[in-house]
This record gives C-alpha cells, structure tokens and sequence, in this order.
C-alpha cells in the first residue's frame, strides 16, 4: 500500500497563508450612516460629498502657526487667557458647540491679519463671539450684554466699530469648516457614547486654547482628540479601521498630538492660570469627564 507523503510548505507559502488568515479576520468596517438610512435629515445620499468638500476647504479655516510673531503688544499666552473667557462666557449663554468652535476660527485669522493693542484684544474676543453667534445662534447674544460681560470696558460704539473692521477685514468671509463640523463625523465613526462625547469635546477645547495646535488642520485635532478621549476611558490604544477610514489619520500619526493632549489634561487637572475648561466639564451637566486620569501610558509609551 502506497502511503501520500504530507505536503510540506515553504516559507513563502507560510507567510502567504498567515496572510490569508489575518485578512478573515480582519476588523469589519462599519457603515456608519446605515442607521440613518430613512432619516431624510441625516442627508446620507450627501454626506459623504460634503465630507469631502470640508477636507479640501479646511486648508482655508487654517492660520499662519507663527502669526503671533508680527503683534507687538499681544502673545500666545494672551490669546489663550483670553479664549479660556470667551470659553466661560460661552457656557454661561449656553450657545451652541458651533458658535464657540467658530468664534475661535474668526479671532485667530484676525490676529492674523491686524496688529490688535493689548487693551483691545479682550474687545476683539468680544466681537468674534458675537459675529459667531449671529451666524449660527436664532438668539444671539446682544450689544448691551457684550458691554456688560466686558465690565464696560467698551461702549457699544466700541462694539460696532470693531464688529464693521473684523467683517471688512475678513471680507464677510464666515463659512469654515471647523473643528467642530470634523468632530461630529469622528465621533460616529468611533460609535461614541454619551461619556466619550464629552470627554471628546474636553480634550479639543483644552487644544482650542493651545497656541501651539494652530499648526494641526481641524480634522486632525478632531481625530486626535477622540483618539486620546479613546484611550482615556478604555485604558488601552483604540483605534478602529472604521476610525482610520472615516478620519484618514493612522493611529501612529495621531500619537505625538496624543501626548499634547495627555499634558494639557495634566495641566488642567493640577490648576493653573487657564481654568475655565475644566471648571466646565467638571459639571454634572458634562458628566464631571474633566475628573478622569489622563492616559498616561500613552506618554511613557514614547
């Protein structure tokens, strides 16, 4: 009786077999809109071209990382006391997420533009939050209420003329995809809960005060802020193929403005000058998210 010899595999033929075995069970990718299918206010036979158009237009919503270097009277750390205020105030009206993401957008590209005097730059702030809110807000915040928060530091002359030079300044120009607009899509993509949600939104708000972010488009501090949110509450490196899909961001390219994230976390939890982020997701209203430990594995991970 003749007896088969078993077939012997080359390391080749291995490593081709591994290979097929890693793609079986390779990670699903989510339709994320599938739910939304019958929704017509989800827009889903368009979202995909509108994501598209925020991605190639976002490059407009960015500013010069070194603006700064041309203002004579103001700096980085100025500008970031005074957004962690317009952050407080913004609480305080309990205006939409959109209005505080656009506000930010609309003072750094005039900084960018105008040399601004250390006694206007609050005024400035002022004037940015309110063209936001009239862009986005049914009820905006009013003239009188603006003198008011700044103390009356400015008159309503103040107010009006600053507003007609911001807008001239911009030439009207409002319409930028913000960071906001990349964190609602991301935050699908990642199936996020209530928890992850806020804590997202505490982290990128910790980033919008950060000078130094300018440098990163809006969707890339939006991935990296749900990505370290990720790893925040599950305690290990998450990121999803359906998260790399939808954001276009690998987890390795996300991971040095992870660490940022992971300091300015630090920062806020120890004190310090810049409080009003934390003082507003340290709130029942935010689930009190600002008390979770950074990640700091992803630190001594380096």
């Amino acid at each position: 009786m003749c007896l088969e010899q078993p077939e012997t595999f080359s390391n080749d033929k291995v490593t081709q077999i591994e290979v097929e075995m890693e793609d079986v069970f390779e990670e699903a990718l989510i339709d994320i809109d599938n739910d939304d299918a019958n929704n017509p206010l989800a827009g889903v036979e368009y979202v995909g071209d509108l994501y598209s158009y925020y991605r190639k237009m976002e490059v407009y919503s960015c500013v010069s990382p070194n603006y700064m270097e041309q203002q004579s009277e103001i700096n980085d750390n100025m500008r970031g006391v005074l957004i962690d205020w317009i952050i407080e105030v913004h609480d305080k009206f309990e205006l939409k997420e959109e209005t505080l993401f656009l506000t930010v957008n609309l003072l750094d590209k005039f900084l960018e533009k105008q040399v601004v005097a250390k006694n206007k730059l609050q005024l400035v702030g002022l004037v940015a939050f309110q063209i936001a809110g009239k862009y986005e807000e049914i009820l905006p915040p009013l003239v009188h209420e603006l003198v008011i928060i700044s103390y009356e530091t400015y008159t309503k002359k103040d107010v009006l003329e600053m507003e007609k030079l911001m807008l001239s300044t911009l030439q009207y120009n409002m319409s930028f995809p913000t960071p906001y607009v990349f964190m609602r899509r991301f935050l699908k993509a990642a199936q996020a809960d209530k928890k992850l949600e806020e804590l997202s939104f505490f982290l990128i708000e910790l980033c919008l005060v950060e000078y130094e972010m300018l440098k990163h488009p809006p969707s890339f501090m939006a991935a990296a802020a749900i990505y370290t949110a990720q790893c925040t509450l599950y305690g290990v490196k998450e990121w999803s193929r359906t998260c790399k899909w939808h954001t276009g961001y690998s987890e390795d390219s996300l991971m040095e403005c992870a660490k940022l994230i992971v300091s300015y976390h630090e920062k806020a939890k120890t004190g310090g000058l810049l409080i009003g982020v934390h003082n507003k997701y340290n709130t029942s209203k935010f689930g009190y998210v600002a008390k979770v430990e950074p990640p700091y594995f992803l630190v001594q991970d380096s």
